[in-house]
């Protein structure tokens, strides 16, 4: 079937007009009419009342525009997953993954991947890493760049595929002159009301502070420094600008080596997932990608981590 009749019936009933939609589509009004009454007269359905008041959608033309839609969705991701089959077909797995994730889980999880690949007799598939801001990978998504994505935000969109692969715990980081440097825990009011080292805006890291600090009904003081990276605040917090609330997995090597000292969150814990996302629904995860999503989400995983 010609998907243009079913592009130009949803462009009339978001428009309300077949001039207005015919000038969105790039065709004149007569061209669409008559193309309209050829899908009519193809389908046996009278989808547009037409009268010298304008023209409107049928009962059926409803039902009509609501399957073009979902057709339409269909044949569009289809269009995206080919294209993107076309651009890395030859070698690439391409992966976005925001900054704690692409430095701290993801590696582990290919190296897994590939062990896989090795013993089924398969030549491993080289993984192209994009690191970027969890709001960054979304984007990257949406748009296709990716085959998965990983972020550290608090939600997943409800417009893509998500799976929540791991959890992950977030820990208060201060400098060993800090005046919390000896304590165990520091509360969440105490947090809020200090100027803390923390991520831009976009950053996973940064949403599930301020969502938690918010649901708990502390506001949230200005930050001592904002910066881009995991490594930028390790540093600032070792130099003592301030506190910072980071992944364990981030300050783990500076903790250990006496750098920075960590405490927990009191009165719970902060945990946040590390969620894959892909375009579409669970069917629309295949090849690679659904493996490595698979890994991800693996006991093993939870613990090479």
């Amino acid at each position: 079937m010609d998907i243009r009749p079913l592009r130009a019936l949803v462009q009339i009933a978001a428009d309300g007009s077949i001039s207005r939609a015919a000038l969105a589509l790039g065709v004149t009004q007569q061209a669409l009419s008559a193309r309209i009454r050829a899908f009519e007269r193809e389908i046996g359905v009278e989808i547009l009342h037409r009268s010298p008041r304008g023209t409107t959608l049928t009962a059926e033309g409803d039902l009509v525009v609501a399957w073009a839609r979902e057709a339409l969705t269909a044949m569009d991701r289809f269009t995206s997953a080919v294209r993107s089959l076309q651009h890395h077909a030859e070698t690439d797995l391409v992966v976005a993954a925001s900054q704690t994730v692409a430095a701290h889980l993801l590696p582990g999880w290919v190296v897994a991947l590939h062990r896989r690949q090795l013993a089924r007799g398969q030549q491993p598939t080289p993984v192209v890493l994009d690191t970027a801001n969890s709001d960054e990978v979304l984007r990257k998504v949406h748009d296709g760049e990716c085959a998965v994505g990983f972020i550290e935000a608090p939600r997943a969109p409800g417009d893509l595929g998500s799976r929540a692969v791991h959890w992950d715990r977030m820990i208060v980081a201060v400098g060993v002159e800090h005046p919390w440097a000896g304590r165990g825990t520091v509360g969440f009011a105490e947090v809020s009301e200090t100027p803390l080292v923390v991520r831009e805006n976009g950053s996973g890291t940064r949403a599930a502070l301020e969502r938690a600090l918010t649901a708990a009904g502390f506001p949230i003081a200005t930050p001592a420094a904002v910066l881009s990276t995991e490594a930028a605040i390790r540093s600032a917090v070792i130099a003592g600008i301030g506190p910072a609330v980071l992944s364990e997995l981030a300050v783990a090597d500076d903790a250990a080596l006496g750098r920075l000292r960590t405490l927990e969150l009191d009165p719970v814990p902060l945990r946040r997932p590390i969620t894959a996302l892909w375009r579409g629904g669970d069917r629309d995860l295949h090849g690679l990608a659904r493996e490595l999503v698979d890994v991800a989400s693996s006991p093993a995983a939870d613990q090479r981590a």
